[in-house]
């Protein structure tokens, strides 16, 4: 499965940067689907109320899925790679 990588970058109230990478099926184009998918993510993380637009997220590139990837997406409808600050 080809999935499409937005690189997503949010700012924490306690000042930190959230760095992490929303992966959909490269067929989701809509920018507002990925946004909703990146807002559900940070409800988890209990970073809540901030807006995610072509600011905070972008596409960056398409790759090939692996098994855990696609589990997710079947799962969820995406997957979350964490890259920084997001504990």
């Amino acid at each position: 499965m080809e999935i499409s990588v937005w690189d997503t970058y949010v700012q924490r109230t306690d000042g930190r940067r959230m760095h992490f990478d929303i992966l959909v099926p490269s067929d989701v184009k809509d920018e507002r689907t990925v946004f909703g998918f990146g807002k559900e993510y940070l409800k988890t993380k209990s970073v809540e109320n901030r807006e995610l637009s072509t600011k905070e997220c972008r596409f960056c590139h398409i790759e090939q899925a692996s098994e855990e990837m696609m589990a997710a997406i079947r799962k969820n409808g995406y997957a979350i790679i964490e890259m920084e600050n997001c504990d």
